[in-house]
């Protein structure tokens, strides 16, 4: 874990706090969009984010993490959003690996989420047989009533077998930002 100062300066009870709000608020997600300038035809996007009406929380939940943006929507409510995979690896990880989700889904999806991170710092989904075992992946992320998503694993499966081989698109290359 690259410099553990800061985790080590969050207080133990804001800490357990910011969890027990993040595992009732918060959410880890996956979202794909088709890219077909990138010789995979797509690009998975890592996103943590918190939403609520009142800002105080989620102000607390950016100071202690060092990283990630607040924004406010049209309807009023604020919300919180990391998606640089650095700041996952960095900041958010560490600190939900130091202060633990309670409930078995959201320590699920978190570790789910992790090892998609982890895959992606490490480049592997600029390949086609990482980025499917990153798709594949995502399916087991947030299941269940409520999930929305614009691209299905049906949308990357049906894009591979119109063109697989992609023989023509220019190397992947990325630089992600919050």
């Amino acid at each position: 874990m690259k410099n553990e100062a800061w985790l080590k300066s969050v207080p133990l009870e804001v800490g357990y706090f910011l969890t027990g709000f993040v595992e009732g608020e918060g959410s880890f997600n996956v979202s794909i969009r088709p890219r077909p300038d990138r010789l995979t035809q797509w690009q998975p996007t890592l996103s943590f984010n918190v939403s609520q009406r009142e800002i105080t929380i989620l102000v607390l939940l950016k100071r202690y993490l060092g990283c990630g943006k607040l924004r406010k929507r049209k309807d009023g409510v604020h919300y919180f959003e990391v998606l640089n995979p650095n700041s996952m690896m960095d900041k958010v990880i560490p600190f939900f690996g130091k202060f633990p989700f309670r409930s078995q889904k959201m320590q699920r999806n978190f570790k789910i989420f992790c090892e998609i991170t982890e895959q992606m710092v490490r480049g592997e989904h600029l390949r086609q047989d990482g980025l499917a075992q990153i798709i594949q992946m995502r399916e087991t992320l947030n299941e269940g009533r409520g999930r929305k998503r614009k691209y299905e694993l049906q949308d990357y499966i049906e894009s591979q077998q119109n063109d697989p081989q992609r023989l023509h698109a220019e190397s992947d290359s990325e630089t992600e930002s919050e």
